[in-house]
């Protein structure tokens, strides 16, 4: 593409959270190799990435969030603390836009901002912006929550204890069942869908953007571009478009070294993502499991991911030398780097839409066990549509953790998921190619902008 003669403005505005940030990083990576700059809109409660890994970028802090520190997160619950954070967030954004114009001209070309940062479409709407919504999570995901806010629009709550209602079929969205909806985990159902009806509402942006690709989740693009009345543009996998460091957390590359002494696809990748807190007991069950499989395996214990406990000291001296004879626990690790290393044969995941790209780019079948939200969708898609993946579903112990590894690893079954992902890995790859879905994608953005 010909350099662009002015160089026009994309104000990025990302959720706070490692899932949410990474791959608007990578958005914003990959439309100033198309010759726009990038402003990315920060609050104090959470920065979203070190200026110095985007020397490029310019970076603006909102000081209202200022107000939001992480305990908030952690006393209100994931729901409560969006509502917080937009109302919170409008007035100052508003200011920080209105400063923008100001300094740099009739600069900026579009606002992208998360679909959680719904306050955006205002400030968008009064300055006459153009805006696009960012999703950082499956094209499925986004047509769940239209169905969540159609059930809060006709005060249609429904039980979901109910055993008969968990199991049936949501219409027109097989094999999709009530108890998959992303409603676990959040809180109350009708603030919930109070939160999904506050999404929708609120949309003047005139594109979607989400981070999927479109041999995975055609009927759920055309579903959604039917439901929304604009353009969805799926522009997935980030990750290998571009390359963008932009974890929150410091990477332990001490694993791979570990790795390279391992058998080819002998590995078993064990990572439940940024939020997930476990219990102690919950921790030794899959220690004991993972051992007994007697297959070596990487394991990613964040700080703070087991309940009462700064990182690993809770677990008995015993269980902490079981688990480094065949086992290497790491504080965070350089995933993509793992799930590419040869060694690695399967990954025990809670199917976040990031881990579960990034597995599928590099041909790894998953163990599914998801936790809330969004993640039980996914692991629906892995186990029963893509079929690389099988659920851990009830309560974790030993024997089950290890027969899911050896059904992985070790059995025929987990060989036949391994082939389907090494098809889906070269579909994945090809769409981002000079001609694929993802690429073309990318082009008619540049031009919508």
């Amino acid at each position: 593409m010909e350099k662009m003669e002015e160089k026009k403005r994309i104000v990025l505005v990302p959720v706070p959270a490692q899932g949410h940030v990474t791959p608007m990083m990578q958005l914003g990576t990959a439309l100033n190799m198309k010759g726009f700059s990038i402003t990315v809109v920060e609050g104090q409660f959470n920065k979203v990435s070190s200026s110095q890994n985007f020397p490029g970028f310019q970076f603006v802090t909102i000081p209202e969030t200022e107000s939001l520190p992480e305990s908030v997160l952690e006393r209100l619950g994931p729901v409560e603390f969006l509502f917080e954070l937009n109302k919170t967030s409008e007035a100052s954004f508003k200011d920080c836009i209105r400063q923008l114009l100001l300094q740099q001209g009739n600069d900026i070309a579009c606002i992208i901002y998360d679909e959680y940062m719904y306050f955006c479409g205002a400030a968008a709407k009064e300055f006459n912006l153009p805006s696009v919504i960012f999703s950082t999570q499956s094209a499925t995901n986004q047509v769940s929550r239209c169905v969540l806010s159609k059930l809060s629009a006709e005060k249609f709550l429904v039980d979901m204890e109910d055993p008969e209602v968990q199991e049936t079929l949501v219409e027109n969205l097989h094999p999709l069942r009530y108890k998959d909806l992303p409603t676990s985990g959040v809180g109350p159902l009708d603030r919930l869908f109070e939160l999904c009806r506050e999404i929708v509402n609120k949309r003047t942006a005139s594109a979607v953007i989400i981070n999927t690709v479109r041999c995975l989740e055609s009927s759920s693009l055309k579903r959604l571009q039917h439901e929304l009345g604009i353009p969805v543009y799926a522009l997935g996998p980030l990750h290998i478009t571009v390359s963008a460091a932009s974890s929150l957390l410091e990477e332990d590359r001490s694993c791979i070294e570990w790795l390279n002494k391992q058998k080819p696809r002998s590995v078993v990748y064990i990572s439940l993502g940024s939020v997930v807190q476990m219990e102690t007991k919950e921790v030794l069950e899959m220690a004991r499991g993972l051992f007994n499989s007697n297959q070596p395996f990487l394991w990613v214990i964040r700080p703070g991911s087991i309940a009462g406990s700064e990182w690993i000291e809770s677990l008995p001296e015993e269980v902490i030398k079981m688990v480094s004879e065949r086992g290497y626990i790491v504080k965070w690790a350089p995933q993509i780097e793992v799930l590419g290393h040869p060694a690695v044969g399967g990954f025990w995941s809670h199917c976040g839409w990031n881990s579960t790209l990034e597995s599928i780019v590099e041909g790894v079948p998953m163990i599914c066990r998801p936790f809330h939200g969004e993640q039980k969708l996914n692991a629906l898609c892995l186990e029963s549509i893509w079929r690389i993946g099988f659920q851990v579903q009830g309560t974790v112990e030993r024997g089950g953790v290890e027969r899911a590894v050896k059904r992985l690893i070790v059995d025929e079954e987990g060989a036949d998921m391994r082939k389907r992902a090494l098809v889906l890995k070269e579909n994945l790859k090809a769409s981002v190619r000079n001609g694929g879905s993802s690429y073309n994608a990318l082009e008619e953005i540049v031009n919508l902008m």
